[in-house]
């Protein structure tokens, strides 16, 4: 399994919904998938699976509200 495919499935298990995984550019925030506890749930489960640690202090919401984002994000942290 490739690192973007994984990210998807830790993004699912954390929002409890397959849809990150059919639909890469949905909004989480927007669409109410994910909420600021969501977040940081999302940010410890990256730094559990993928030893990637993503400061809340340098989380910029709109630089990581869809799965593709967030995917380039973390490529960008790795």
């Amino acid at each position: 399994m490739d690192f973007n495919q994984e990210v998807l499935l830790v993004l699912a298990e954390v929002c409890q919904d397959d849809i990150v995984k059919e639909n890469p550019d949905i909004d989480l925030f927007e669409e109410g998938i994910l909420d600021s506890f969501g977040t940081v749930e999302l940010l410890i489960a990256f730094e559990n699976h993928f030893n990637i640690t993503v400061p809340i202090t340098e989380f910029d919401r709109d630089e990581w509200s869809t799965p593709n984002q967030i995917i380039k994000q973390l490529n960008e942290l790795r």
